[in-house]
């Protein structure tokens, strides 16, 4: 490939290719065939091929985005400048790291090491230093943390209020007697009005909910938190629900299978989440949408000014095919 006037060259990726397929040969259950082994080169080539392209990208668009429409010479004195800059900071932070990571103490020594792994010492350096640039690049051309106003929280909550539709709630305390449980409908009403007496006497039906309750939200002291219209399996219960008065305890009321009081403490009408409860999770959404956009002008603004010819153009967008004389037989 090229991006811009600088070469991806087939000698750079291949070892890396060879040594990925070493790896995944020892870790297959048998021997591959020959063809499995073209196709799995042909798929790393290709995928390591177009990381590379892309970080190269970065690379160039950094040094477009510092020198502008400034001459050549200028570009070529603030690229030598940064590439100074980066190659400090490779000795400095990425070096040591190398060392420790390869057990070794001189250049020598990690180079061979690497070359083990299919790289090298300077195929490092070089790898560090685009990925240092196009970081560069990508954080001046996308911000971390775009401004979000709350125009624009009011806008998107205007633009996607359904989201923010809420059904009817309500919320409440319960007592339940079974049939099964209680060992038939009429045991089931002896129960039910016996811990009725129990809860209204002694002030707690949450108390007599956890001691003798029978229903799954016993252990909890009955308490059913916001709950919305529909979600319940018996429709006489939740009828009551939504009609009965709040704060005091109910009749006894009875469906398919069991006996129930319950005492409402609070309902909702359907309607829209109120803006303010909502604004920190709109906020969050608008933040991403403004990076993601930023984001895709960077890439398209890239494209735009990094030319880039390539052995697999469908594999990047804006790309163009690289001239067949400069493809190398040995990955056509």
């Amino acid at each position: 490939a090229y991006v811009g006037k600088t070469p991806v060259l087939a000698g750079d990726i291949l070892p890396r290719v060879e040594n990925r397929v070493k790896e995944l040969i020892a870790m297959a259950p048998h021997d591959p065939s020959p063809q499995e082994l073209q196709f799995m080169r042909a798929r790393l080539f290709r995928s390591l091929l177009a990381q590379t392209v892309q970080l190269k990208m970065l690379r160039e668009s950094f040094l477009l985005m510092q020198v502008g429409t400034q001459s050549a010479e200028k570009r070529q004195e603030a690229e030598q400048k940064m590439q100074a800059t980066a190659q400090q900071t490779f000795t400095d932070s990425e070096l040591p790291r190398l060392y420790k990571r390869f057990g070794t103490k001189s250049i020598d020594e990690l180079d061979a090491k690497l070359r083990e792994k299919g790289g090298s010492f300077e195929s490092s350096k070089r790898e560090f230093i685009d990925q240092m640039l196009g970081y560069l690049y990508q954080s001046e051309a996308v911000p971390k943390d775009p401004e979000v106003s709350l125009a624009d929280i009011y806008n998107y909550y205007q633009q996607n209020k359904d989201k923010y539709k809420v059904k009817a709630q309500v919320r409440w305390e319960q007592l339940t007697a079974t049939f099964e449980k209680s060992g038939g409908r009429d045991k089931a009403i002896e129960a039910i009005n016996q811990m009725g007496r129990e809860a209204y006497f002694g002030g707690s039906m949450q108390s007599v909910a956890k001691a003798k309750s029978q229903e799954p939200f016993a252990a909890r002291g009955g308490l059913h938190e916001w709950t919305n219209r529909g979600s319940l399996a018996s429709t006489i219960l939740e009828e009551q629900l939504f009609t009965l008065p709040l704060g005091v305890m109910s009749e006894i009321i009875e469906d398919a299978d069991s006996v129930h009081i319950v005492r409402i403490l609070g309902r909702r009408e359907e309607g829209f989440r109120p803006l303010s409860e909502a604004q920190d999770e709109i906020r969050n959404i608008v933040k991403r949408q403004k990076i993601e956009e930023a984001s895709k002008r960077a890439n398209e603004e890239m494209a735009r000014r990094v030319p880039v010819w390539t052995l697999y153009p469908d594999d990047l967008d804006g790309s163009l095919p690289l001239p067949v004389a400069t493809t190398p037989s040995n990955v056509r």
